[in-house]
């Protein structure tokens, strides 16, 4: 039976996977097909994020991790995400991250600001994305935020998906490495962002059990806007990997304490537990049945 579009990639629970690294060492794309070819009458996500993209000096050095966007290694990645938008599947973009300075960029002068935003527009435009991921590791402040969020908006519509990905602590009311505060920014512009991909990983949280989840929403939060963001695989950063099957029992437990349930976030694709770098849809597949079992 061949996959079935999901029904709406608006809709909750979501299930959202990164995709940073694009080749193995000796040079072999990675093919993302099998997240539609292994499911057998289901397409286990719903949002997959590119990463990652960071806005270089001179303005308009724009990379998709090591190379320009439109560099040859990368029309095999372009052309799949096409496939996936196709069936449904919402394709957006990762800005910044752990590389440092793109948002430092952002945050200047409206000169500057433009300097830098406009290649970054088209881009955007160039490529067909459905949404940016704004994943703030850097010091940026709350107007410097706003302006690109309203920007984004302005140019390209409501159906354009704005996310944010901060670190678990920064929804808790604790430290985090992002600057401006994430509760005002939702004050001021929630009706704008689509939802946050939440870290719960790298020592800012795990997801072992429900308590830091219903911390973050005892402060208020919408459970619908929390993507509860895990690694895939121990090797994908310092802590936080979380087994497949221990997951899918903290995902029962998430969908009946926090109905509306905001989905599940994975770091990162092409390694992905249980199945590893032959198999990563695997992981998917299994979290994918975790949100859907009644």
């Amino acid at each position: 039976m061949p996959p079935i579009t999901p029904e709406s990639t608006n809709s909750t629970p979501r299930l959202v996977i990164y995709h940073q690294t694009h080749h193995t060492p000796s040079g072999q794309y990675i093919s993302l097909l099998p997240l539609l070819t292994e499911a057998s009458d289901y397409i286990p996500i719903t949002h997959l994020i590119l990463a990652a993209i960071h806005l270089n000096t001179p303005a308009g050095n724009i990379h998709l991790n090591n190379h320009p966007p439109t560099h040859p290694q990368n029309q095999p990645l372009w052309e799949e995400l096409r496939i996936l938008q196709d069936v449904g599947v919402k394709v957006l973009a990762m800005l910044g991250g752990a590389a440092q300075g793109s948002f430092h960029r952002l945050d200047g002068t409206d000169a500057e600001f433009d300097e830098f935003y406009i290649p970054l527009r088209e881009c955007i435009k160039e490529s067909g994305l459905d949404g940016l991921d704004l994943d703030v590791e850097e010091d940026m402040s709350l107007p410097g935020i706003v302006r690109l969020v309203d920007r984004l908006k302005a140019d390209f519509g409501e159906a354009f998906l704005i996310t944010l990905a901060p670190v678990a602590t920064a929804l808790q009311g604790g430290q985090h490495l992002s600057g401006f505060d994430y509760e005002a920014l939702e004050v001021m512009r929630g009706d704008q962002i689509a939802w946050y991909n939440v870290q719960f990983y790298n020592n800012w949280g795990n997801l072992t059990g429900f308590e830091g989840y219903g911390i973050i929403v005892s402060r208020g939060w919408k459970a619908e806007k929390v993507v509860a963001g895990v690694l895939t695989n121990p090797s994908n950063g310092t802590q936080g990997w979380v087994g497949l099957d221990e997951l899918a029992k903290t995902v029962s437990v998430l969908r009946v304490l926090f109905p509306g349930f905001g989905g599940v976030m994975g770091w990162e694709y092409y390694n992905s537990m249980p199945g590893g770098e032959e198999r990563p849809w695997q992981w998917a597949e299994g979290v994918s049945k975790a949100l859907r079992e009644p």
